[in-house]
């Protein structure tokens, strides 16, 4: 059984997941893009992305970072007290996947992107993010191998039938997607399963804004810490 929340949390909780959803979308309908070529690469999941393609892609993908880490927080707050543990771990996993990801993709808009558009790329080509063979796209999906971590611990949150189930269906095969994208640089064609990502996680997020929309809030409005 979920626990009471304050209107604070539920308000939080729905809009985060609300930002989630749309940030991932946003950033899935620019990915398919860029892999059709219509952002200006050579199309298909190995090119690397021009100044444009880096903005598209991005600039959703950072705002994403930051509100789910306020998301796992706000389902930390909705944990029953015997299933704080689990909700706290997914925190602690969210939080380190916020900080990966918004370092590399923070460094490729102000740093990368500007200096690619003008050509002069001597003295950063380390900080290029080229897919499957670049040190900034291996902490990219170690990011979101944390990520996949972090929704796996979520999902024991969830215990109960209808919305809860679907909402920890989509949380658990979000998180067993983890060995695809962590082990893609080895086996690139693991990307194409890894990719389910872009239904199980908005599916995730969307489920978790109907269930916080819905959720019952405590009647002096104090937080179960």
């Amino acid at each position: 059984m979920l626990a009471l929340i304050s209107s604070s949390t539920k308000t939080v909780g729905f809009w985060s997941a609300v930002l989630a959803t749309v940030s991932s979308i946003t950033y899935i309908l620019g990915q398919l893009a860029e892999w059709m070529g219509f952002l200006g690469s050579q199309g298909g999941p190995e090119s690397a992305s021009t100044p444009l393609g880096i903005v598209v892609l991005l600039t959703p993908s950072l705002l994403l970072g930051s509100s789910f880490l306020v998301l796992v927080v706000s389902i930390h707050q909705l944990a029953a007290p015997e299933r704080k543990i689990w909700s706290h771990a997914a925190v602690a996993f969210a939080t380190v996947y916020t900080a990966l990801i918004s370092i590399v993709y923070f460094v490729q808009l102000t740093l990368v992107m500007p200096r690619l558009a003008r050509g002069q790329i001597e003295g950063i080509e380390v900080f290029l993010f080229v897919p499957f063979d670049s040190f900034l796209y291996a902490v990219d999906i170690l990011g979101y191998s944390f990520m996949s971590l972090a929704t796996l611990f979520a999902a024991m949150v969830f215990t109960g039938r209808g919305l809860e189930r679907l909402v920890r269906l989509f949380l658990i095969t979000n998180g067993l997607l983890l060995p695809f994208i962590a082990l893609q640089m080895y086996y690139h064609p693991l990307i194409w399963i890894a990719a389910l990502w872009a239904v199980t996680f908005p599916g995730a997020t969307w489920s978790l804004a109907i269930l916080f929309r819905r959720a019952t809030t405590n009647t002096f409005g104090s937080e179960n810490l």
